[in-house]
């Protein structure tokens, strides 16, 4: 329940997902640009929120970058990505 309640967290999922899509260590307001820019306040709050999950991590000061269980993460949402898709052309 502790990682529903991580990740059910506004905008928590979108982070994620914009670190795995750039293949490489992102800084802080290039990922804030890609995510539509959401307040920094905001993305400071996640990126903390994950970094003490052990999510992400601080590759620099302003650069970030996701962890071994980041990528775990994102592998294992890989079916309910599946199951989006099919969910979406249903629709």
């Amino acid at each position: 329940m502790a990682a529903l309640d991580l990740l059910g967290r506004r905008w928590m999922l979108r982070v994620i997902w914009e670190l795995h899509q750039s293949g490489a260590p992102i800084g802080f307001r290039d990922l804030q640009r890609r995510c539509d820019a959401m307040s920094s306040s905001v993305l400071s709050a996640r990126l903390t929120d994950l970094r003490e999950a052990g999510i992400v991590a601080p590759t620099d000061e302003t650069t970030w970058r996701l962890t071994p269980l980041g990528e775990d993460l994102v592998t294992a949402m890989g079916p309910l990505l599946d199951w989006s898709r099919t969910w979406a052309d249903q629709r």
